[in-house]
C-alpha cells in the first residue's frame, strides 16, 4: 500500500472537515479496526477501518484517532518494539506519525485510557462511530466516568454523544479526484481478472480437462495480486450452472460444464478501495440461443439502467429503468404469461417480476463494497408516502430517494435467476445471470470505470476464443 506520507495532505484536509462539524467542544474518537483470531495463534489477514484510514491513511492495528473542534488530532499508536518488529513486521511509532501522517500530536497506545479522560475534559459533545466497534460505547463510558470524577475540581464532563458516523458517511459519499484514480484502477485490475477467468475456463474445457469453480477463483486472485492488490474487496462468488441462480453463492468445487453458463462477481480491493464487478458468460465460450436471449435482455436493462445514472437523477431511477425494460421482456419471452399477468406496467405493479429479479440494481461503492451513505435524500427528510406491497401486503413508508451528485460512485448490476417451475419455459431453467459495472456520477451521465471487461455477447465470446 502506497505509504501514507505521500497523500498527507489529503487526509489532512478531511480532518479539518470533520473537525469544522463537531460543533463547539466537540471531540471524535475514531478507532480502527482490531485484529481477529483465526484460530488457535493464527489470524486473519488485517484489514483496517474504513473510517479511521479515511481520515489518516494509516493501516497498522491497535491505533485511535482524536479530533477536536479546533482541528488538533491526536493519533495513538503501537510504539516502537524492535523485539515484535521481528516477529510481526515494521511499526511507525509515535515519533515519525507526526511528520508521515500530518497529525498534530501522536502518543502510544499505551496511553490511551490515561490520556482520553484529559481531551474529552471540558468539552461538550464526544463523538464516535455507534454501532460499529464492539465494546467502544462502554470504554467511551470509562473514560467520561473519570472526566465526572473529577467534577468536584471543577471539570466539565461532555453532556452529548453523537455519531460520527453521520457527518463521515456524507464525506465519504463523494469521491475526490483522488479516490477516483485508485478506483479506477481497481477496477482495471478486477477487469483482466475476469478476461483471465473466462478464458481459462474456455481453453480448459477445449482441452477436455476437468474444470471446478475453484480453477476460476484461483485465477481472479492471482491475477488481483500480480497487480498490487491488497486483497479481494469480498469474497468471490464463482456459480457454474444451477449455482448462479443463488445470489450470494461462494466459490466451491462444482464443475464447470460445457453448455452451461458461468456467473462471476469478484472484485479486488487496492489502497483501501473496492472494485464489484459481475460478468456471466458461457464456459466454453458460446452461448446457446436461450442463453443468448436472456443475456441480452440483462444487458438491454443495464443500458437503460446507465442512461438513467447522471446528476440530478434519483438513485431510485437506474433501478426503476431496469425493472421497465425486464418487465416487459419476460412477458416477450414467455418466463411471464401475457394472459395472466397483462402488460408490463402489470407485471410492475404487481411485482410479478420478482421470482425472477430479486434485488436492487444498485448499491453505492467504495472504501467498503456495500458503500456507507444515506439512499434517503437528506434536504428532504420529512418527506413521506406509503404505498402496500402486493406480494407481501405490508404497508411500506416511502422517503425521497437520493439525488445523484457528481463524485458519487455506484454499482449498477441488473439481473434474472430462473429456477425450474410448472409456468417457466424449460430451455431457461437453471440460468441464472448478472451484469454489474461501477459508475462514477457525472455532470451528464455516468463513467463507466469497469468496462475493461466486455459485456456485449459477440465480444465475450471473441475473448474467449483467444
Amino acid at each position: 500500500m502506497t505509504h501514507p506520507i505521500a497523500h498527507a495532505q489529503i487526509y489532512a484536509e478531511r480532518r479539518a472537515r470533520l473537525a469544522a462539524q463537531l460543533g463547539d467542544g466537540g471531540v471524535a474518537i475514531i478507532p480502527t479496526a482490531p485484529e481477529h483470531a483465526r484460530n488457535r495463534d493464527s489470524d486473519f489477514p488485517y484489514r483496517h477501518d474504513s473510517y479511521f484510514y479515511y481520515l489518516t491513511g494509516f493501516t497498522e492495528p491497535n491505533a485511535w484517532l482524536v479530533l477536536d473542534a479546533t482541528g488538533r488530532s491526536t493519533l495513538f499508536c503501537q510504539p516502537k518494539d524492535l523485539e515484535r518488529e521481528i516477529w510481526d513486521g515494521y511499526r511507525l511509532g509515535p515519533d515519525a506519525a507526526v511528520a508521515g501522517l500530518g497529525v498534530s500530536a501522536a502518543v502510544s497506545v499505551a496511553e490511551l485510557d490515561k490520556q482520553l479522560p484529559k481531551l474529552l475534559e471540558n468539552q461538550h459533545t464526544v463523538w464516535y462511530p455507534f454501532a460499529t466497534h464492539k465494546g467502544l460505547e462502554t470504554r467511551v463510558d470509562g473514560w467520561l466516568n473519570a472526566v465526572r470524577a473529577r467534577v468536584r475540581f471543577g471539570a466539565q464532563c461532555p453532556a452529548e454523544q453523537r455519531d460520527a458516523c453521520g457527518p463521515l458517511d456524507e464525506m465519504r459519499l463523494i469521491k475526490d479526484a483522488h479516490e477516483q484514480d485508485v478506483m479506477r484502477r481497481a477496477s482495471t485490475i478486477s477487469a483482466h481478472a475476469h478476461i483471465r477467468a473466462m478464458q481459462t475456463s474456455a481453453r480448459m474445457l477445449r482441452a477436455r480437462q476437468d474444470v471446478r469453480e475453484y480453477h476460476l477463483d484461483a485465477e481472479l486472485l492471482h491475477e488481483f495480486r500480480m497487480h498490487g492488490s491488497q486483497f479481494p474487496a469480498y469474497t468471490s462468488i464463482v456459480a457454474a450452472g444451477a449455482n448462479a441462480c443463488v445470489l450470494h453463492y461462494r466459490a466451491d468445487a462444482a464443475p464447470v460444464r460445457n453448455g452451461e453458463l458461468v456467473l462471476i462477481d469478484a472484485g479486488c480491493e487496492l489502497d483501501g478501495y473496492a472494485s464489484d464487478i459481475t460478468r456471466t458468460f458461457p464456459a466454453n465460450g458460446k452461448f446457446t440461443g436461450p442463453q443468448r436471449d436472456l443475456y441480452n435482455l440483462v444487458l438491454a436493462s443495464q443500458d437503460a439502467a446507465v442512461v438513467a445514472t447522471k446528476a440530478g437523477a434519483r438513485f431510485v431511477d437506474p433501478h426503476e429503468a431496469t425493472v421497465k425494460v425486464l418487465a416487459q421482456g419476460l412477458l416477450d419471452l414467455g418466463l411471464l404469461n401475457k394472459v395472466k399477468h397483462g402488460n408490463a406496467q402489470d407485471v410492475i405493479e404487481k411485482r410479478a417480476y420478482f421470482p425472477f429479479y430479486m434485488h436492487r440494481t444498485s448499491h453505492w461503492l467504495g472504501m467498503d463494497v456495500h458503500d456507507c451513505g444515506s439512499y434517503v435524500e437528506p434536504s428532504e427528510l420529512g418527506q413521506t408516502s406509503e404505498r402496500k406491497d402486493p406480494l407481501s401486503g405490508e404497508t411500506i413508508v416511502n422517503r425521497p430517494s437520493r439525488i445523484l451528485r457528481e463524485g458519487m460512485v455506484l454499482t449498477i448490476e441488473p439481473g434474472l435467476y430462473v429456477r425450474p417451475g410448472p409456468d417457466v419455459p424449460e430451455v431457461f431453467w437453471n440460468i441464472g445471470i448478472r451484469i454489474e459495472d461501477d459508475a462514477i456520477v457525472t455532470a451528464g451521465g455516468c463513467e463507466l470505470i469497469s468496462r475493461g471487461v466486455p459485456v456485449i455477447a459477440s465480444e465475450i465470446e471473441a475473448f474467449m476464443r483467444g
